[in-house]
């Protein structure tokens, strides 16, 4: 689990319930289904209809990745990587065949296929990158999502406060109704602006921050496959691969493949 999101949503909340407190009201006085249904349920449904539904169902699997700790492996992808190419400086390009099958990475298989099969650098380069480029529009996507969502919410709030303010003007006569009414109009626009600032933008981040490390892994690979296709002294490659690395992992790769 990623702490950094579970503490954050806990410690989050506890300070905005504190807070709620310690300005001399109490839980309950934030709590109207009305306000909810307007922001939360308008929000999602509103957003709807710019996607599929299986989508908006998806989109919930998505916010789950976030109280996950990603792990793409870079050393791991940096040690194979260098391992093959050793190996098909010793034996030849065609001896990473029977190596193939025990990688773990499709991205890094099919890569490392055509360089096997012989297939033109550039041809490989435009292969990969594509394939790169689509993860990222998928990413993309997901992230474009949520950002509409999180627009989507204070708007339907707003809405709500307008919605209660022009029910409260048309109760005027009834003064003992005044107060709890324009209450209920503020709490649609605390909702949704709770919605964005606390929830959506922030999950938003973190998801963006995980599509950022992936592709530099990715990106990893293909700098690897084609150093590998192209006969590099492997300390070159080390070289290459250690510049995606923290400088932490770059002493770790350093300590298991030493230079000659």
């Amino acid at each position: 689990m990623d702490l950094a999101t579970f503490i954050g949503l806990v410690a989050g909340f506890s300070c905005i319930i504190l807070s709620m407190y310690a300005s001399g009201g109490d839980v309950f006085t934030y709590l109207d289904p009305a306000s909810a249904l307007m922001t939360i349920g308008g929000s999602f449904f509103a957003l709807m209809m710019n996607y599929s539904i299986k989508e908006m169902i998806a989109i919930f699997k998505i916010l789950g990745k976030t109280f996950k700790v990603p792990d793409f492996g870079e050393m791991k992808v940096a040690e194979t990587l260098l391992s093959l190419s050793e190996r098909a400086r010793r034996e030849g390009i065609l001896s990473l065949e029977e190596e193939i099958e025990g990688v773990d990475s499709d991205f890094m298989k099919r890569g490392l296929r055509m360089v096997v099969d012989s297939v033109d650098p550039e041809v490989i380069r435009t292969i990969l990158e594509t394939e790169l480029n689509q993860m990222n529009d998928r990413h993309g996507r997901w992230l474009k999502m949520l950002d509409q969502w999180a627009k989507l919410a204070p708007g339907m709030g707003m809405l709500g406060t307008v919605q209660g303010l022009i029910a409260m003007m048309k109760n005027l006569e009834d003064k003992s109704r005044i107060g709890p009414n324009m209450a209920v109009a503020l709490i649609t626009t605390y909702y949704g602006a709770m919605m964005a600032n606390f929830l959506i933008m922030p999950l938003m981040g973190k998801l963006a921050s995980q599509d950022a490390a992936e592709t530099k892994v990715w990106e990893m690979v293909l700098e690897g496959v084609l150093s590998i296709q192209q006969g590099d002294n492997p300390h070159i490659l080390q070289m290459k691969l250690a510049s995606y690395l923290s400088p932490e992992s770059q002493k770790k790769l350093e300590e298991l493949h030493p230079a000659a």
